[in-house]
């Protein structure tokens, strides 16, 4: 069925033509209808089926021809790139209307966001964090806000979010229509949805394990300190022409990006540690092509929305079967095909039989007949823990000894200073 179905405003219609969607998705038939009505709803929806649009156009249809200058709707989202990716969808379908957004997240000044508050932009989209420091200052009002929508809800609640949410919530009306979206339904969000929702409409919670038709798995068995060698094997055999590559911590995702640059590969990283003009820049230059890999960790599973990417590499298995989903969820996006290679050393199969259990069948082991499995490896990608606390505490201990000394000696040159020129007696 077309768009037109669902009765939306023909500038609406107009800009979903321009962006080239013929057809909504399934979730978006799902969800669009019952949130015209004003419902709340809780959709569980797999990564890359359409879940941004199934949300923002009923919130805009709503707020066509009423007054402007009024934040009427807050969309909650875990990380920045998610919300400067919802930010994006919103501009695209309300380009020919005067709806007005913002992306509220750290990283960048606040300078902007408070214009944001202070002009009252129809739709705030915010991390939990940044919005709250907003919050305490008097010019931040979200006392009119109509729609509420949790983006990656259970990513939120994974990543420690509730508290913020809680506190972001005394501030809202407590009448407003209210949409959860979330790739997985475990039981808190459940108990959640009853606190904050009203009779919502439920729309394929069936689907909380199940990552994307289109995807075409496979396990890689390998050690763990040859895994760096076998993702270069893979890109240079040709298996793989871009792939976004998950690494577990952001000391592995740096270590991988510089072995790669080192063997000419064009790459780039994203993780927590990096500036937000960093994070833009290296997911804008993969996007387009300059980059070849993406070295990620799982602060950019949620947030990352690249068009007919062809590769996710589980660098590192994921350590819960949901973050599993989510990963390999960046390909195969919108009813595309997508391939999703995970490298499981010995002591990580205890976390992927885990994650087989959840997506109820056994994974296709693969190997490279042309790979010297028993290969020395020629470095350790990561410095083992103990390795490194030692080492900060070496470096912390001569910087204690190299200051005890520096003050001994300006002690020392004090008082070689006084002898030389002693007080003068008063006569």
């Amino acid at each position: 069925m077309p768009f037109s179905v669902f009765k939306l405003d023909p500038q609406l219609l107009k800009a979903l033509r321009e962006l080239g969607f013929v057809r909504p998705t399934p979730i978006q038939a799902d969800a669009i209808p019952p949130a015209l009505e004003g419902r709340d709803v809780l959709a569980c929806a797999a990564t890359g089926s359409g879940k941004t649009i199934a949300f923002l156009l009923p919130i805009v249809q709503a707020t066509l021809g009423k007054p402007r200058g009024v934040t009427r709707t807050l969309v909650l989202t875990p990380t920045r790139e998610l919300a400067a990716q919802i930010a994006q969808s919103l501009t695209e379908i309300t380009i020919h209307t005067p709806i007005t957004g913002a992306p509220v997240f750290g990283g960048v000044g606040m300078g902007p966001q408070e214009h944001a508050f202070r002009s009252g932009v129809d739709v705030m989209i915010a991390t939990p964090g940044r919005l709250l420091d907003h919050l305490r200052h008097p010019y931040a009002k979200l006392d009119k806000i109509e729609h509420l929508v949790l983006d990656e809800a259970d990513r939120m609640l994974d990543m420690g979010f509730l508290p913020d949410i809680r506190r972001i919530m005394k501030y809202l009306p407590a009448k407003r229509q209210t949409l959860f979206f979330s790739a997985t339904m475990p039981g808190p969000i459940k108990d959640l949805t009853r606190e904050w929702l009203r009779n919502p409409a439920m729309i394929n919670q069936e689907r909380t394990a199940a990552p994307a038709v289109g995807i075409t798995q496979a396990i890689y068995p390998v050690a763990q300190e040859l895994k760096s060698a076998l993702f270069l094997r893979l890109l240079q055999g040709d298996v793989m022409k871009e792939a976004l590559v998950f690494t577990r911590t952001k000391h592995r995702a740096n270590r991988l990006f510089e072995f790669l640059v080192k063997n000419g590969v064009s790459a780039e990283r994203i993780h927590g540690n990096r500036s937000q003009p960093q994070r833009t820049a290296a997911l804008d230059g993969f996007k387009k092509g300059k980059f070849r890999i993406l070295v990620a960790t799982d602060i950019a599973a949620r947030g990352i929305d690249i068009e007919a990417l062809g590769h996710v590499v589980n660098f590192d298995v994921p350590l819960v079967p949901e973050d599993y989903i989510h990963r390999v969820g960046r390909t195969a996006r919108a009813e595309l095909t997508g391939d999703a290679f995970t490298f499981v050393a010995p002591e990580e199969e205890g976390d992927l039989r885990r994650i087989e259990a959840a997506v109820g069948k056994r994974l296709p082991r693969v190997t490279l007949p042309d790979f010297d499995y028993k290969a020395r490896p020629q470095g350790q990608l990561e410095v083992p823990l103990k390795d490194r606390i030692a080492a900060i505490r070496a470096r912390k201990a001569e910087e204690r000894a190299r200051a005890k000394v520096n003050a001994e000696r300006k002690v020392a040159n004090a008082a070689r200073a006084q002898s030389a020129h002693p007080r003068r007696r008063g006569r």
